[in-house]
């Protein structure tokens, strides 16, 4: 049976439980007060928010996202998970566009009974959000930002201070996908002549940069190093540049909607090489936009299927027939939420929710070590998971598969 929501109106919530700054994209799940069950809910309603790509371009993965953080929700509801309260689940689209991702965080940030927010998919639109939330203590965990910066600044490398207290992802970094993928293709794959292209976003261009370095020390020549548009369709110039140095792979920076056409227009360029990337390009619609057989890409994790830690998330997403599939960042996005979820009861135990306890939900963030489905949740100083864990994957018919042997982390 296809799941039932509540879709929960300004007006009745003003109503029944006296909240503000509602929208009709907040909804409760079958559990809690929306369930009937015999739960407490007498202290009202309290908000998990979240900022994600719901249109547009990489909608398959913020949908999947969105899907994953409702369903911890409703399962927190159906348990009782915060005493005296029921969760409401209020997903804001921010389109993959910082501009619009800055919109969503305001618009959660003006609402006292928002608890926390799960987001966002891309790092240039967490650069947006971070300061915003942060000014109101709100906690935010990002399942998939992977830019280093976002924990430890902007001299990341040589001199790392973290910019938001409040700030937390479940993903690893740049610092470890892109010299992990280096490995890969130069040591396992024997990929010699590389050449790496960017879209030039936060995310793309940050994981080129760390690839081509890790690379090079490897003894591989990055033989071009080319930038596109994230929107482009046509990549004849950039092609006929790198075609004279005969690469053997090509190294790309960016999201599966510009890395399947440049995939295929390889190809029909002449060179029938395989195209390698980071978690952007982890979808089927990679294929479906011109993905080839033997294209390549890490993703941060190891694959939910393989985890036995992740059995149960998977059965009950399923259970659930959410019409778009959990998709890369899944069970990381049902960590996430979990983690404000357990921070959160933590918080108001005995007592009630006001904005002050949001800095009390950051420090049970801090604290956290929990046995997630994608694997133990827990972080470092710097709001940075603790779980390095990465996986190569390959298009094999009409989506990638993991490679097997290939999960593990990256060791200088």
């Amino acid at each position: 049976m296809t799941r039932r929501r509540t879709i929960v109106t300004a007006a009745i919530l003003a109503g029944a439980l006296g909240l503000t700054a509602c929208g009709t994209n907040r909804q409760e799940g079958t559990g809690g007060a929306a369930g009937g069950s015999s739960c407490d809910t007498s202290k009202g309603t309290l908000v998990i928010g979240m900022v994600a790509p719901l249109s547009g371009g990489l909608s398959a993965l913020g949908l999947g996202m969105s899907h994953s953080a409702d369903l911890a929700v409703d399962q927190a509801n159906q348990k009782c998970a915060v005493p005296g309260y029921a969760l409401a689940f209020q997903a804001e689209d921010d389109q993959a566009t910082p501009q619009v991702a800055g919109q969503a965080a305001t618009k959660l940030a003006s609402d006292p009974n928002v608890v926390g927010v799960v987001g966002t998919l891309n790092s240039s639109t967490a650069q947006t959000v971070q300061p915003i939330l942060a000014d109101r203590s709100i906690v935010q965990i990002s399942p998939a930002n992977t830019n280093p910066t976002l924990t430890l600044g902007e001299n990341a490398t040589t001199s790392p201070s973290r910019p938001f207290p409040s700030y937390f992802r479940v993903a690893t970094t740049d610092l470890i996908q892109g010299p992990f993928a280096a490995q890969y293709l130069v040591e396992k794959a024997g990929k010699k002549n590389i050449a790496v292209i960017d879209d030039g976003k936060t995310y793309g261009a940050g994981l080129a940069e760390q690839f081509a370095q890790e690379a090079t020390k490897l003894g591989a020549n990055v033989v071009a190093r080319e930038k596109v548009g994230e929107k482009d369709t046509d990549f004849s110039g950039v092609l006929a540049k790198i075609r004279p140095q005969n690469p053997d792979a090509v190294y790309y920076g960016g999201e599966y909607p510009a890395g399947g056409p440049l995939s295929a227009q390889l190809a029909g360029a002449g060179l029938n090489i395989p195209l390698m990337g980071g978690d952007g390009l982890v979808d089927k619609q990679f294929v479906a936009l011109g993905g080839r057989a033997g294209d390549l890409a890490t993703n941060v994790g190891a694959p939910a299927e393989s985890l036995p830690s992740a059995k149960q998330f998977i059965a009950d997403y399923q259970a659930a027939n959410y019409a778009e599939p959990f998709g890369a960042y899944g069970a990381f996005t049902y960590d996430a939420t979990n983690v404000i979820i357990d921070a959160l009861a933590k918080a108001v135990q005995g007592g009630t929710w006001s904005e002050d306890t949001r800095k009390t939900v950051v420090s049970n963030v801090q604290a956290t070590n929990l046995q997630g489905a994608g694997g133990p949740v827990s972080f470092d100083q710097y709001g940075d998971t603790t779980n390095k864990v990465l996986t190569v994957y390959t298009v094999k018919g009409d989506n990638f598969e993991p490679i097997e042997g290939s999960t593990g982390s990256y060791q200088p």
